[in-house]
């Protein structure tokens, strides 16, 4: 059986990986032709498998495979093909290859599992293209806004409701979901951080996903000056006023985790390389993002509140102006009790014994578990963190976690 998902596993993940704009890294935009192709890659391995093969009207894919039992509750089990720009070789990735895999190895045995199997890939879950949190799975399950459409590519221009009908997507019809009935979703993901690496542990199981405040496109405005002519009590210089925000934010963030609350404090864009800009001047344009992410809603708030109070003062000290524009949320979610205990039972069984850990990135699984599914996150250990060209992954350990679903759906 191992031999069968170790083959499946590299076998998706060359495929895949050859579909991509020109390097360092990967890099297929959510809604974008690249995705496509690699979601066709897909379809035909799912179809050699004698699996049914359906699309929704926002172009998420469905694979089945029946089961033993018809009438039970299925199981969807997948993730995304869509990447940051430049990123690596396995975030999302090695969800999707890891759920084929699974499938293969029932298929190759002849044997079926106990529920129909449904191999899930969404498109668009990174919401670097759109500002938009998962839109593929929101949009399967019903969950996304009329205004969500009118979201524009971050390389084009272009609004999704544009590039999802460009690739034969429903814009209208989308709003309406999939019509699924709530059911069970386990995602295979590499961690993002360096616990299961730390602990020489192959694989973990995600109890709970951390939610997100952001400000996508935050400005500030002060007053362009001579570099050597403007006096220092007589500048307005942006660079420095962000300098203080970050200053005092990671302040609070150090205080906030001595208190034993959850907190990342997480500044990712900064750009005062307007045409404006020159060596001689002092900045008087800087655009930045800033995201806040915690497990509790609570503290998301306490911290939004810290920022603004920052803001207040630096903008009396510095006479800069802050426009943080919109700002853009993801909830705090708790995943499945009840499918992380099947998981951990079936591990045991083949000796392992799986911690329970905190996902510190957003993930379909946490749209799922919104809409009152029973999601389940499973991670993967990798030491290269992830969104980044160096992205690592020992294919032994996705197939030691595949093997274990396997040993629980039989």
């Amino acid at each position: 059986m191992n031999d069968v998902i170790r083959e499946t596993v590299n076998r998706l993940l060359t495929r895949i990986n050859a579909i991509s704009d020109p390097g360092p890294g990967f890099t297929r935009p959510s809604y974008s032709a690249l995705e496509s192709q690699a979601h066709d890659i897909v379809i035909e391995e799912a179809e050699a498998l004698g699996m049914t093969v359906t699309r929704d009207a926002g172009l998420n894919l469905f694979a089945r495979l029946p089961g033993n039992d018809r009438e039970a509750t299925p199981l969807y089990i997948g993730s995304h093909l869509d990447t940051v720009p430049m990123g690596g070789a396995y975030d999302g990735q090695a969800g999707v290859a890891g759920a084929l895999a699974l499938v293969a190895a029932f298929v190759k045995s002849g044997k079926k599992p106990k529920t129909d199997i449904v191999v899930t890939v969404t498109r668009a879950e990174e919401s670097v293209w759109f500002p938009v949190s998962f839109i593929g799975s929101r949009g399967l399950l019903g969950r996304l806004d009329p205004k969500d459409l009118e979201a524009t590519r971050a390389d084009t221009g272009r609004t999704l409701a544009d590039h999802m009908s460009d690739l034969g997507g429903d814009s209208n019809a989308v709003l309406k979901g999939a019509g699924l009935e709530p059911a069970q979703f386990i995602e295979f993901h590499i961690e993002q951080g360096p616990v299961l690496d730390d602990a020489k542990e192959p694989f973990g199981i995600v109890n709970a996903i951390r939610g997100g405040l952001r400000y996508r496109e935050a400005v500030i405005e002060g007053e362009w000056a001579h570099s050597g002519g403007a006096p220092r009590n007589t500048r307005s210089d942006v660079v420095f006023a962000l300098a203080d925000l970050i200053v005092k934010m990671d302040d609070h963030w150090g205080k906030l985790l001595e208190e034993g609350a959850d907190l990342s404090v997480t500044v990712g864009r900064i750009d005062a390389a307007t045409p404006e800009h020159a060596f001689a001047k002092v900045p008087g344009r800087l655009e930045f993002c800033i995201d806040l992410r915690s497990d509790n809603v609570a503290v998301l708030d306490r911290a939004d509140a810290l920022l603004k109070d920052e803001i207040a003062a630096i903008e009396q000290k510095r006479g800069v102006v802050f426009k943080l524009g919109t700002q853009s949320r993801s909830m705090p979610t708790a995943l499945s009790q009840k499918l992380g205990d099947k998981i951990e039972e079936a591990a045991k069984s083949q000796g392992l014994t799986p911690r329970r850990m905190r996902s510190g990135g957003g993930h379909d699984a946490a749209a799922f578990a919104l809409a009152g599914w029973d999601s389940l996150m499973v991670f993967i250990r990798n030491w290269n963190g992830s969104h980044n060209p160096d992205e690592a992954m020992d294919p032994e350990d996705l197939v030691t976690a595949v093997s274990v679903v396997h040993k629980a759906w039989s």
